[in-house]
């Protein structure tokens, strides 16, 4: 008994000092949801396949989203054309959060919402904003924890990259 005790703590140990398996893991497939969109219907990333797919986590008390968001609207109107999204994935439990920094930093990208962080869990988001880039097949190709200046233009190159595939 006391034996199986042990061996318990030992693989809970194990366990927490590998993780969980991150499904934003770059060459690996990215883990379907379906989330909530602003605009209507729900939005399903198994549905994007074929399509370049920027995954971005983001908060309205974040600053660096701020930042970040009509950056990656530009990239977003840019590369939209040659089968390039952007699913913004808001974390804020009160929605109206959200609405309000929009309403300030209105954005033409799909804005999906994850107030009970499922999904944010499920990709192992634990820096603000993350961002995930997708490929056609459906596998996360670029990871990328924060934001800091001259992220967007490895964004580009990675979407850029990406297209052309």
């Amino acid at each position: 008994m006391k034996l199986k005790r042990i061996l318990a703590a030992v693989l809970i140990a194990g366990l927490a000092l590998t993780g969980p398996a991150v499904a934003a893991e770059e060459g690996k497939p990215a883990a379907g949801f379906t989330l909530e969109s602003l605009d209507g219907p729900n939005v399903k990333l198994n549905e994007l396949r074929g399509t370049v797919v920027l995954v971005n986590f983001w908060a309205s008390w974040c600053g660096p989203c701020r930042t970040e968001m009509p950056l990656l609207d530009t990239l977003y109107r840019e590369y939209r054309d040659y089968g390039f999204t952007i699913l913004g994935v808001n974390l804020d439990e009160d929605r109206s959060q959200a609405l309000k920094l929009l309403d300030k930093v209105p954005v033409t990208f799909p804005i999906l919402f994850d107030p009970d962080n499922l999904t944010s869990e499920t990709y192992g988001v634990d820096a603000m904003p993350t961002t995930v880039l997708i490929d056609r097949n459906g596998v996360v190709r670029h990871h990328h924890r924060g934001y800091k200046d001259g992220y967007m233009d490895k964004y580009e190159d990675q979407v850029k990259a990406l297209v052309l595939e």
